[in-house]
């Protein structure tokens, strides 16, 4: 299905959805880069958060109740990664499912707000990136 993804048509549910949504690009951006001020602006980044949430929202709609899915970015800032989880947690029935796995300890973490998701630091063996794993809570009618 070739389709914006926020276009796609509530007939379909999904038991798991990867949404490596599009955003600024923050965790792989090339500090000496002589174009990155015309490149990273506050612009891209308002842009980013608006796209991202409409995805999620729509990931989410689409999503069964009692599966998961993962959201994930190449970018570190929180405007793109935790404010929207906590805003879309806020909204619907959801639960974050804490990420964990042998060697997570030697990767270079940066502190994130919400318990269980991971932001991985840029560095000389990594680029940065934020996941998230979430669940639709399964309510009974």
């Amino acid at each position: 299905m070739v389709v914006d993804a926020r276009k796609i048509d509530d007939f379909f549910s999904f038991d798991q959805i990867l949404l490596d949504a599009p955003c600024s690009g923050s965790g792989t951006i090339y500090f000496k880069d002589e174009k990155l001020e015309k490149k990273f602006t506050t612009n891209l980044i308002q842009k980013s958060v608006e796209l991202q949430t409409a995805l999620l929202r729509k990931a989410i709609k689409l999503l069964k109740p009692g599966k998961e899915m993962v959201y994930s970015t190449c970018s570190i800032l929180a405007n793109e990664n935790e404010k929207i989880i906590q805003q879309i947690l806020k909204e619907k029935e959801l639960e974050v499912i804490p990420i964990n796995f042998k060697g997570i300890e030697t990767l270079p973490l940066l502190p994130t707000k919400i318990e269980g998701t991971l932001c991985v630091a840029p560095n000389e063996f990594y680029e940065g990136f934020f996941i998230a794993k979430i669940r639709k809570i399964a309510t009974s009618n």
